[in-house]
């Protein structure tokens, strides 16, 4: 969802950049030490520089995945008034409002704006991991659409 993603914002004009942390060799956010890790300072600068964030993430048992929680705690302050939005993707259908903790998260801790778009599909929607559900890529659209009219606010 993330490339197609990326693929509706290039078809615009619109750069963005993509951060695949499953690339990434972070460290666990121990309150201490973590934050001095080299990968930490880029990405933390990527996010400040960054007005909107889509945020790709699996769910898993009712909940955002534990490296997106780590980066957050990570990389912290640089999620000051971001405007938000989310891709799930899930095993079944019935955890599709469990990311409303991790955005209510967002909203109180860091005062991000949440778009009201929030895309999740089911293991239905993929076939030989890619995107196949025509429905799915309409609201991936509806959601680049809908970023880029908050950001041009």
């Amino acid at each position: 969802m993330a490339n197609f993603l990326s693929d509706c914002y290039r078809s615009e004009g619109i750069t963005a950049q993509l951060i695949d942390l499953r690339g990434l060799l972070l460290p666990f956010c121990d309150g201490e030490s973590a934050y001095d890790h080299q990968s930490v300072a880029p990405l933390s600068r990527a996010i400040s520089a960054a007005r909107v964030i889509i945020i790709a993430t699996p769910i898993y048992n009712f909940d955002a995945s534990a490296a997106l929680k780590n980066l957050i705690e990570l990389t912290g302050d640089s999620w000051e008034d971001k405007i938000v939005g989310f891709l799930c993707a899930a095993g079944g259908a019935m955890s599709y409002m469990s990311i409303m903790s991790f955005a209510n998260s967002l909203m109180l801790d860091f005062r991000c704006l949440i778009i009201p778009r929030i895309v999740y599909a089911t293991s239905e929607d993929f076939t030989d991991g890619d995107l196949s559900s025509a429905l799915v890529r309409e609201r991936v659209r509806e959601l680049a659409v809908a970023s880029t009219r908050v950001r041009n606010r």
